[in-house]
């Protein structure tokens, strides 16, 4: 599985807004990898931010 589908997996499955430490810390990835896969998924409009910092798959 490749970084980009393995964060928005863990979207998918997240009950509150997480930050990109959560994420890394949750999936294993590297911080940049987390980065790269989330920059695209803003790009595609499937994840928000609900405030400063914190990301959730849009609803």
């Amino acid at each position: 599985m490749d970084s980009y589908q393995a964060v928005l997996e863990y979207f998918e499955k997240a009950d509150a807004p997480a930050r990109t430490g959560d994420i890394v810390e949750a999936t294993g990835l590297d911080k940049k990898e987390v980065e790269k896969a989330m920059n695209k998924l803003k790009k595609e409009g499937k994840i928000v931010s609900p405030k400063r910092c914190y990301w959730e798959i849009q609803k």
